[in-house]
């Protein structure tokens, strides 16, 4: 602490010493700083505010019917593209800057210094404002107003365009999507057209040949069941006699032999075979011979058989007589009468109708089995004909699904069109239009000439501390210690001068800084009464 004390009472005194040159310093900073301040050009700022919205109806009514385009990125863009060489050579043109172009070089400095002067500042999502400055306030506000009507322009313009580009590309890519769906479709029928009966129908999904095939297949199956059923038929026809004894009357001829009674067609036995025979019938219609109930009627026919067959043993073979009548010689003396079995002639009807299906399966078969070795020889000479049809309907497919997908976005951006062209999406509100700037903005004249007064005194005090690290004498017994040489004694000052020059040279020094402080406030005054502050 003694010795930051000691250094800087050392300072003061030094300060002090050179007092002089510190004030001349200050003076001469401050009096150059304060003339070049003036040579400074006043900077006048125009600007203007603008609100961007979406609309609160037609952009959520549009949604997902027409091309969808944020505001935010549109916004973006705007900002973007606003400052392009274009715009700003557009800008040129249309205000007095073009005055200052004397060759290309200058017109492309003007450029690039527009696109870092001009500043375009998001405050908000939607608000956000356009300045730019200029020494000349008309000037500023020429600027401000041509980038505020191109950025109008821009908006409405650069939409339009685009729509009117995207909408030229999707016409160009339908139509040439109809040219190559319209070949496809062609080669297809034809294709189709050729090959039709080998290649699957539109909504069957299978081929002419593969329902001749499957027809064959049923076919050869219906045709075995008839023929198996046609023999059981005759079996069952073989078994059942053509004829039924009625009656037996005895003879009316003397010496005739009579004959026993022959069993009626009425007896239980045989009523219960025809049951057993009409139930075999009815069910052979509905399942096949190896059914269960088929198989245990067969087996009751069977036994129902043996039962007539053992009642029947003791009659003898029947011989037509006149009318009809049958005799018996069994039993001499008498005479039977018999009728034709309706059994018989039932199964023998059935017998004819199984034949005459049989025949007409054989028939259908037959040209069936043509048809299909027909189609066979004709996919035999075309290998690969599923796999060539199934790439043709692949690549119509494809196309046809990018047509309707084209189709669909031409709706769209015709739905967006109309509504760039009849309504805006985007509104732009222009909150607080530019004015011609009346006060200058910059220089902050104020500030610089207080910053040029510290840097002057700075600068002097640094001055004086300067000339005191030069200075060689010594101040204190204590720095000559320091040398490591003995000190005897020290001497204190013998001051000559008397006190009023003391108080002369503390009066002078003084009134040369309350000057310099006179010249700053005068110059404080002036600025303010300038900026009407």
């Amino acid at each position: 602490m003694d010795q930051l004390r000691v250094l800087l009472r050392r300072y003061l005194a030094a300060a002090w010493r050179y007092r002089w040159a510190t004030v001349a310093c200050a003076w001469a900073v401050c009096g150059i700083g304060w003339v070049g301040s003036t040579f400074i050009p006043n900077q006048y700022e125009a600007s203007a505010r603008l609100y961007v919205d979406a609309d609160a109806v037609l952009t959520p009514l549009l949604k997902g019917l027409a091309v969808d385009s944020q505001i935010t990125s549109q916004l973006d863009v705007l900002q973007r593209t606003l400052l392009s060489r274009p715009n700003l050579e557009k800008l040129v043109s249309n205000t007095d800057l073009d005055l200052l172009i004397a060759s290309p070089s200058d017109l492309e400095s003007l450029v690039l210094l527009l696109g870092s002067q001009i500043k375009i500042i998001p405050q908000t999502k939607n608000l956000f404002t356009i300045a730019y400055r200029n020494p000349s306030p008309k000037l500023s506000f020429d600027v401000v107003q041509t980038i505020l009507t191109t950025f109008i322009e821009s908006k409405t313009g650069n939409n339009r365009s685009e729509m009117q580009n995207a909408m030229l590309f999707i016409e160009q890519q339908i139509a040439q999507y109809e040219r190559q769906l319209r070949d496809a479709e062609k080669r297809r029928a034809e294709f189709r057209t050729k090959y039709l009966d080998l290649l699957p129908g539109e909504g069957s999904g299978s081929s002419a040949l593969d329902t001749t095939q499957s027809q064959v297949r049923t076919l050869q199956g219906a045709l075995t069941d008839e023929l198996s059923r046609r023999e059981q038929l005759k079996g069952e026809l073989a078994a059942i006699p053509p004829l039924l004894v009625t009656e037996t009357d005895p003879l009316q001829a003397p010496n005739a032999p009579t004959a026993a009674p022959a069993p009626s067609r009425n007896s239980p036995e045989r009523a219960k075979l025809q049951e057993a025979l009409g139930q075999l019938d009815v069910i052979r219609l509905q399942y096949t011979d190896n059914h269960p109930d088929v198989i245990a009627l067969r087996k009751r026919i069977d036994l129902l058989r043996r039962d007539l067959a053992s009642a029947d043993a003791g009659v003898a073979q029947a011989v037509p007589t006149d009318k009809g009548d049958i005799a018996t010689p069994t039993q001499p003396g008498t005479r039977s009468r018999s009728q034709p079995n309706p059994v018989y002639e039932k199964i023998k009807v059935s017998l004819v109708e199984s034949e005459s299906r049989a025949t007409s399966l054989q028939r259908q078969l037959s040209d069936t089995i043509k048809e299909r070795d027909r189609l066979l020889e004709i996919a035999r000479g075309a290998p690969g004909l599923q796999a060539e049809f199934t790439n043709l309907n692949r690549d119509y497919d494809v196309l046809r699904r990018s047509f309707e997908d084209m189709l669909s976005r031409r709706e769209s951006m015709r739905i967006a069109s109309a509504a760039e062209a009849d309504a805006d999406k985007i509104k732009i509100q222009i909150v607080d239009p530019p004015q011609v700037p009346q006060n200058p903005v910059a220089p902050k004249r104020l500030l610089i000439v207080t910053g040029i007064l510290g840097a002057g005194l700075a600068i002097g005090l640094g001055l004086a501390i300067l000339l005191a690290q030069f200075d060689q004498s010594f101040h204190t017994v204590d720095e000559l210690r320091d040398l490591g040489l003995p000190v005897a004694g020290s001497i204190s000052l013998i001051v000559v001068s008397s006190r009023r020059s003391q108080l002369i040279a503390a009066l002078s020094f003084s009134l040369a800084l309350m000057m310099l402080g006179s010249v700053y406030i005068g110059l404080v005054v002036r600025l303010t009464k300038a900026t009407g502050g």
